[in-house]
């Protein structure tokens, strides 16, 4: 494999990871919002962390897609 093609795998994986993340943060709080009695039995700690998680999950994905294109090039 040569250098720029790693390079591009490498960065298109950088990418599909951080956009797989903020589909399933997404996905997360629609459950937890809208849906919820898909959450079953948990108590509200349960709930108000599940909320924090998706949400901290959620704006992690889109800063690496933030950083990734704006820094994509990494000249």
């Amino acid at each position: 494999m040569r250098f720029k093609d790693f390079r591009e795998a490498a960065l298109d994986h950088l990418k599909a990871n951080a956009e797989s993340d903020l589909n399933k943060a997404i996905m997360s709080m629609k459950i937890i919002l809208d849906h919820p009695a898909g959450i079953g039995d948990h108590s509200t700690g349960d709930l108000y962390n599940n909320l924090d998680e998706a949400l901290r999950m959620l704006i992690d994905a889109e800063d690496r897609l933030e950083i990734l294109e704006k820094y994509g090039n990494f000249q």
